[in-house]
């Protein structure tokens, strides 16, 4: 990814549509779940939202009386803790014909409604017997015993925190302060912290975190990812350890996925810490440097996770101290980390520059791929995202553009070609991008939200605008990259919450080293999971889907309609349409985003019809009735949609799965269609579909643990090249840092033409002298009548250090003069060219390691591991990397010759001027480049 004009990288793989099968969930049927966060989930104004709607209303203490047809379309899934099979089959039949939560079985089945059942008590024992034997210990029963005791201590505080007035609440804050700063931890301040939380956000919200909130926060605390499901109020519970945190004064982030959740919550939840007397931070695109420093300088800072990225790679290329916007990082909490950590895992985030002008080979070649025909001039790979062209292609493509070998390094006709029948093939408009104006806009395909301002890499950008007809831009260079595992990784103190997280629990541990702790739901859930509804063709999953939304529409609910791209949500809307069923539309495309939040507010009123792409489908709020009056909150990920593909991420399923009707009113449905649009119904099918997602995931997996393997090697010379970067940007002196670049420098000099396995007699003095004449001629004469008074060419090696401290002590002297005419110009200088020196050879670095990594995939075939290879000449080019940025460093800085220059005005301004080169090998005029501090004459 990119921003402002940067590029985003394209993911290593993903996922092809299983051919031939079309996938979908149909929207009828009622259910409950587990309500909202504090007061806004309470079972009164639940019944007020359903009393609103015509629902009768089903209450967990008494049995259940309402039939499907008189319930809302909103349906979720119960995913269970931990498991499912036999054992929570038998819970859920259980739990309905006992009535428990008001659970519903199909028409004709023995729950609660109907009056049928076995006696209760004896299934009761006989389904704990069998939990027991197949699922063993419930997880989220174990994480409540375990906070328990802390639990109670909190409760006990609340009669006494619940005296105090407001103005003694917030000194609580202060007194905090005081005591970190007196030398107690954070973490004795717990149980007081979440007591003053849990009371202020009463006061402010209205809402009372309940018991499992406050198990949810000691997680996060504790620096593991909590498993809450959907609706539990996992932005509430955030606020807990945030707080906490934030108490240190080394800020806290909070990490959302998109602007408008970071905006939400910040000025929601963020109540809370205001009121507290903590400042309360937002990062939203398009903020400007000074707007950043503030909100990162505030206690809690809400962000995104790709502005937070980004604003990390950006403060790694600022050109002075006042430019830094982030500070060390302290504490992360990451609400919906799975999406973060493992869906946008794949693409890591890349900051760029403008390199080459645009070149016209991307007309050429789009005009050829247009020509081409799938396979039978190239194949495609899905999977991998691949392109590879056939014999009949590569002599094709070498007879239209007239050139006599593709791969011809000084043409590099080759990468322009596949890049244009990537674009024809793997980039799909209105599914991976849209177009505005003269711009091609990317989908992101976890948000399916527009990306603004970035740009895929390597020339694929330039080959769809070519596709497009439209204007070309310039072509870019990568500057900074980072993935983010290890972005992540660099808190000290970093931990998530989700709704699906057990299902990655190895990833989690493996990179990034945190446990997940599945919390328990604040009433027991009673959400039922039905299997999947499959079609022949696409056509008669989509008559089904029309005839299931009308029928719903006729009843006077409201529908939620999930699709996974803006070309199927029109499609949608076309049928729905053309049988006058009145709908919202919400995409990516710009005329339907402007009109998101109304949309998505209006989306839970009485036989309201939406059809949405999952731009808003984490965290996103529906209110039963469109009225705030009636809180009845539900996240738009915990409802039923029909979903018209099957997504390759298998946490999605578990977050939008909703009950569909019984067998019986599908078939009903279907008496209109032709035989062939019957959904089919098979246990081997249902079982294929698993397996096949199953490895879908397990590719997926696969890409992101090679991804970070070898960003690790990426990382460590990234961490030392930012250290030695941010140590120049910020230090009030930089004489260590050149004297340590200095003697290394010397050394390197010395190994090369002093070599001590090389008897002294045999040395190459000559070419040590013009060495040193190279790199230290502004210091070379006052020194080299002591450096032969000392033994000249024959002196020890010994001697040559010393040689160095001398060096430095005459360019102190300088220093010293030029201070007296230009205070700071000479360090100023030397600032300059280390930072400018580190970017330009870092940049050459990355492009080399990149190409490396392209290159060892051959090796191998020769039995020999890709991954050691490219560890062991990365850091070779590493070592290259860093030895020259210290050559030319000193060779620049000890050339450098400060001068007075005068400016329009005639008064005199800092400038400066390298000394030319006494080396007699080169007569020619070094490139003169102007910079800041004065013209430095380029090698």
């Amino acid at each position: 990814m990119a921003c402002c004009g940067c590029e985003l990288s394209v993911p290593f793989g993903d996922c092809s549509q299983l051919s031939g099968l079309s996938f979908s969930f149909s929207v009828g049927g009622g259910g409950g779940g587990s309500t909202g966060a504090g007061g806004g989930g309470s079972a009164a104004a639940l019944t007020r939202s359903l009393s609103a709607l015509g629902s009768s209303v089903v209450c967990s203490s008494a049995p259940s009386t309402a039939s499907p047809g008189q319930l809302p379309g909103f349906l979720c899934r119960d995913i269970g803790h931990g498991g499912g099979g036999l054992s929570s089959l038998l819970g859920q039949r259980m739990a309905a014909s006992r009535g428990v939560g008001g659970g519903l079985d199909p028409p004709g089945g023995s729950g609660a409604g109907a009056g049928k059942g076995r006696p209760a008590g004896a299934i009761a024992a006989l389904g704990g017997m069998l939990g027991k034997l197949f699922k063993g210990a419930d997880p989220s029963e174990q994480t409540a015993k375990k906070y328990a005791p802390q639990v109670a201590e909190i409760n006990a505080l609340e009669e006494k925190v619940s005296k105090l007035s407001d103005d003694q609440l917030k000194a609580k804050t202060i007194e905090f302060r005081e005591r970190i700063a007196n030398g107690e931890s954070v973490d004795s301040l717990l149980k007081e912290a979440f007591a003053i939380v849990r009371e202020a956000s009463w006061r402010v919200l209205g809402l009372r975190p309940f018991d499992v909130q406050l198990i949810g926060g000691m997680v996060l605390h504790d620096g593991q990812i909590a498993e809450m499901r959907t609706g539990e109020g996992k932005t509430l519970v955030a606020i807990l350890p945030a707080y906490l945190n934030a108490l240190s004064g080394k800020g806290v982030h909070v990490v959302t996925v998109n602007d408008y959740l970071a905006r939400r919550d910040a000025e929601w939840v963020g109540q809370v810490p205001r009121f507290l007397g903590l400042k309360v931070g937002l990062i939203q695109a398009g903020m400007k440097s000074n707007e950043r420093q503030e909100s990162y300088a505030c206690d809690i800072t809400y962000v995104t996770n790709s502005e937070l990225g980004f604003d990390f790679l950006r403060d790694n290329l600022a050109g002075s101290a006042e430019e830094l916007v982030l500070r060390d990082p302290n504490y992360c909490i990451i609400d919906e980390v799975d999406s973060i950590l493992i869906d946008e895992a794949r693409t890591p985030l890349i900051i760029s520059g403008q390199a080459e002008k645009p070149s016209e080979r991307y007309y050429k070649t789009a005009k050829l791929a247009d020509a081409f025909v799938r396979d039978v001039h190239y194949t495609v790979d899905e999977k991998q995202k691949s392109i590879l062209l056939t014999e009949e292609g590569y002599e094709g493509a070498e007879d239209l553009l007239n050139v006599t070998d593709l791969y011809d390094p000084r043409e590099q006709w080759a990468s322009f070609v596949i890049n244009a029948l990537k674009a024809k093939e793997l980039q799909k408009k209105d599914v991976n991008y849209i177009v505005r104006g003269k711009d091609i806009l990317i989908v992101d395909e976890f948000t399916g939200r527009v990306m603004e301002g970035r740009r895929w890499s390597d020339g694929l950008h330039q080959a769809v605008e070519a596709k497009e007809g439209l204007p070309i831009q310039n072509e870019t260079v990568t500057l900074a990259s980072i993935s983010y595992q290890n972005f992540f990784l660099q808190y000290p103190k970093l931990c998530g919450m989700t709704g699906t997280a057990a299902t990655e629990f190895v990833e989690f541990n493996s990179i990034y080293r945190l446990p997940v702790t599945v919390v328990p739901t604040n009433k027991p859930m009673i959400r039922k999971d039905e299997s999947d509804v499959v079609f022949r063709t696409e056509e008669g999953k989509w008559k089904a889907v029309v005839v299931e939304v009308a029928r719903m529409h006729k009843l006077g609910r409201p529908v939620l309609v999930g699709t996974t791209s803006v070309e199927q949500s029109e499609n949608l809307s076309a049928r729905l349409a053309a049988v006058k069923i009145k709908h919202q539309l919400l995409n990516a495309k710009p005329e339907n985003v402007e009109r998101e939040a109304e949309i998505v507010a209006q989306s839970g009123r009485l036989g309201a019809v939406t059809i949405s792409t999952n731009m808003a489908g984490r965290g996103t709020d529906i209110i039963l009735g469109g009225n705030a009056e009636f809180m009845a909150r539900l996240k738009l990920k915990e409802l039923l949609m029909p979903r018209l593909v099957e997504p390759s991420d298998e946490e999605i399923p578990f977050q939008k799965k909703g009950r569909i009707p019984p067998r019986k009113t599908w078939k009903a449905l279907m008496k209109a269609f032709r035989v062939e649009d019957l959904p089919i119904e098979s246990k081997m099918l249902s079982k294929s579909l698993d397996e096949a997602q199953k490895k879908v995931e397990t590719y997926f997996y696969d890409i992101r643990k090679q991804l970070f393997d070898y960003d690790e090697v990426l990382n460590s010379q990234r961490e030392k090249v930012y250290s030695d970067r941010r140590r120049c940007l910020v230090s009030q002196s930089l004489e260590p840092l050149m004297m340590e670049y200095a003697e290394l420098t010397m050394d390197d000099i010395l190994e090369a033409n002093l070599p001590p396995s090389v008897p002294r007699e045999e040395w190459d003095t000559a070419s040590l002298i013009g060495k040193l004449t190279h790199h230290f001629s502004l210091v070379w004469p006052d020194l080299i009548c002591p450096l032969l008074s000392m033994g000249g060419t024959n002196a020890d090696i010994s001697f040559w250090p010393f040689w160095v401290d001398e060096c430095a002590w005459v360019k102190n002297g300088i220093q010293e003069m030029t201070d007296k005419v230009a205070p700071g110009l000479m360090q100023e200088a030397e600032r300059y060219f280390v930072l400018s020196q580190t970017d330009n050879l870092w940049k050459e670095h990355l492009q080399a390691i990149k190409f490396l990594q392209q290159a060892v995939g051959l090796r191998g075939y020769a039995q020999r591991d890709p991954l050691i290879e490219y560890k062991l000449e990365g850091y070779n080019l590493f070592l290259n990397m860093m030895a020259q940025i210290r050559r030319n460093v000193i060779y620049s800085v000890y050339q450098f010759q400060p001068m007075l220059v005068k400016d329009a005005n005639g008064k005199d301004v800092k400038g400066g001027k390298e000394k030319a080169t006494k080396d007699s090998k080169d007569k020619q005029p070094a490139k003169e480049v102007k910079n800041g501090v004065g013209t430095s004459r380029g090698r």
